[in-house]
């Protein structure tokens, strides 16, 4: 064979090699015989089993929030890239990077390490322990996560069979759960699941109202190996500001410090059965369909009641102040006594929340 024939033949397999991913994610999914109910049952049993991967998340939730709330609205209303390695439920690192920079969030028996990359600093969160109550992370966001927390509380006669679809290379069996709650803004969420192991590779939530899904989360790199534990461990760096944090976030402190009792039923919703009723924060239905109400420190309701006003064109004096986007809707009761305001936020019709407010207690209020 000449030289150029040898060159011409690594050409040809070099553009061979590269092209292989291409042809892969282009073969068609086998279609997986299993039931609705088997890969409902599958997917909420595959909590602790590990994997690592990288995924992307996108949501159409912009929210129009204070800086108490910005990190929800950065992850609800844009694009973030998470890279994860999860050995078990108490030793997991996920590193997410959006347009407001990278944050590191590592978890051992110990509790939480966050490092932010621009600003070199480390929150510790010495609870091994998640709260019950609080705030998602970028952590919520991979579709293991997010698609278990969905279909948590899902009933078989909400689950039907759909195609297959080939994510991360592998050939995923979907699932689609439509609720049969009349009070739900979500229409469907379908999920496409490992077979193997049941654990969620792409979720689509979409509300009732036409166009792209209103949350999606997708693998494109996945592995169901064990990641080594020299990955997950955490060491902040030495020229790294360091803070300790009893609480994770507002809402958990709210949630254990506020001395008010939430109804145990809320516009015709059950408190939720897998949350203990014993905090101020009360979070009512189940599975997609849920509403929470927090009471509100004086000083947050009144800065949400500016932005929420300004958002929505309304007079910040008045009753309520509400907001919908796509199939999340939330209201702020009594901005004008802003010490005794709850904020209602849920995957559930703008009236819910409106009979919402009306039966809430008033309540003594922070500043």
């Amino acid at each position: 064979m000449t030289s150029v024939r040898r060159w011409l033949a690594v050409l040809a397999g070099t553009a061979v090699l590269a092209a292989l991913p291409s042809v892969v994610a282009a073969l068609p999914a086998r279609t997986r015989d299993i039931s609705a109910p088997e890969l409902l049952r599958r997917i909420t049993s595959s909590a602790g089993r590990p994997y690592s991967g990288y995924a992307e998340s996108t949501g159409g939730l912009a929210l129009p929030v204070t800086s108490r709330f910005g990190s929800v609205a950065d992850l609800f209303g844009g694009r973030t890239q998470l890279r994860v390695w999860y050995r078990s439920s108490v030793n997991w690192r996920v590193d997410a990077i959006s347009f407001a920079g990278e944050t590191d969030l590592h978890h051992d028996e110990y509790g939480d390490w966050s490092w932010n990359y621009e600003s070199n600093t480390v929150d510790r969160t010495g609870s091994p322990v998640a709260p019950q109550v609080r705030l998602p992370t970028a952590a919520d966001l991979l579709p293991p996560e997010l698609g278990r927390r969905l279909l948590s509380q899902a009933q078989p006669g909400e689950a039907t069979r759909i195609s297959s679809a080939r994510v991360a290379g592998r050939s995923a069996p979907g699932l689609r759960i439509t609720p049969d709650q009349a009070v739900s803004s979500i229409s469907r969420v379908d999920v496409w699941a490992d077979p193997g192991t049941g654990l969620p590779l792409r979720v689509e939530v979409r509300g009732k109202q036409p166009g792209a899904p209103a949350m999606a989360s997708s693998f494109l790199d996945f592995s169901p190996i064990e990641p080594p534990a020299a990955v997950t461990a955490f060491n902040p760096p030495v020229d790294a500001r360091l803070s300790d944090r009893a609480s994770r976030d507002l809402v958990t402190a709210i949630d254990q410090l506020f001395a008010v009792a939430p109804p145990d039923r809320l516009a015709g919703l059950d408190r939720n059965r897998q949350l203990p009723g014993l905090g101020s924060v009360g979070v009512y239905g189940r599975g997609v369909t849920e509403l929470v109400a927090v009471p509100l420190p004086g000083g947050v309701a009144y800065s949400l009641s500016r932005e929420l006003a300004e958002a929505t064109g309304a007079e910040p004096g008045e009753p309520r102040l509400s907001l919908s986007i796509g199939p999340l809707n939330l209201m702020l009761s009594s901005p004008a006594r802003p010490d005794s305001a709850w904020l209602l936020v849920g995957t559930v019709t703008a009236d819910t929340l409106t009979a919402a407010a009306a039966q809430l207690p008033d309540h003594p209020g922070l500043s």
